[in-house]
């Protein structure tokens, strides 16, 4: 019984420290710059006070960053995370998280209102997933009116073409790429994505990653070659 139980005690120490060094390997795994050239971070007010320098010298290219969220809320970190983007010699967008639950005109106010007008920005980016404050599900006719809406408002005021990043659970309940001539920035963990129906421009190859200069796991974003 004792043998038994040393070797049940070992597999499961075995299958523990598996488990720990797949974790650490996650937690530190980003595409290959071989073959993805220019990757960068989303960041927020979620994610505390941002070593800018630190995060260019781990490789982050570009930054995407949180303008507003699906509340309508602006985000109170985006002048800052602005500024130590652009001071660390970053390419830096600004980015709205899209709501079912509040009208196009609103969202669009809570982006404009937060946003400067920049020349030098990268597209301006309008995230699409379900959130779990929003239980509203329009019909896709109605969603494609809005988003256009807001696509049209967002345009206007950054003064070039909007980005789409769709969740894989929002474009299979609404088709974004057959509905919206723009183009698509996709999410799939570790593995390029191919729910869309047309290809993607930029790819959430981690939502999990863990990089010096930011706190806690970062979405680690990569640009097709």
């Amino acid at each position: 019984m004792g043998g038994l139980l040393f070797r049940i005690g070992a597999g499961l120490a075995v299958v523990a420290a598996l488990a720990l060094a797949l974790w650490l390997y996650a937690r530190g795994w980003a595409p290959s710059r071989d073959q993805y050239p220019v990757q960068g971070v989303t960041i927020s007010s979620d994610n505390g006070s941002v070593e800018w320098g630190t995060l260019a010298a781990q490789g982050a290219d570009l930054a995407y960053l949180r303008a507003a969220d699906a509340s309508g809320r602006r985000d109170p970190a985006f002048a800052a995370n602005l500024r130590g983007a652009r001071a660390a010699g970053m390419r830096y967008g600004a980015l709205i998280e899209f709501s079912l639950c509040r009208q196009p005109s609103d969202q669009a106010t809570s982006f404009m209102t937060t946003v400067p007008r920049d020349n030098a920005a990268l597209p301006p980016v309008i995230r699409l997933s379900f959130t779990p404050g929003c239980k509203a599900r329009p019909g896709r006719d109605q969603l494609l009116s809005d988003l256009n809406t807001l696509i049209n408002l967002v345009e206007s005021h950054a003064g070039k073409p909007a980005l789409l990043n769709v969740s894989e659970d929002f474009d299979k309940a609404y088709d974004i790429g057959s509905g919206i001539n723009r183009t698509l920035w996709l999410d799939g963990n570790f593995f390029p994505p191919d729910y869309a129906t047309k290809p993607w421009v930029m790819w959430t190859a981690s939502d999990m990653r863990h990089i010096d200069g930011v706190d806690g796991p970062v979405r680690w974003n990569v640009v097709a070659p």
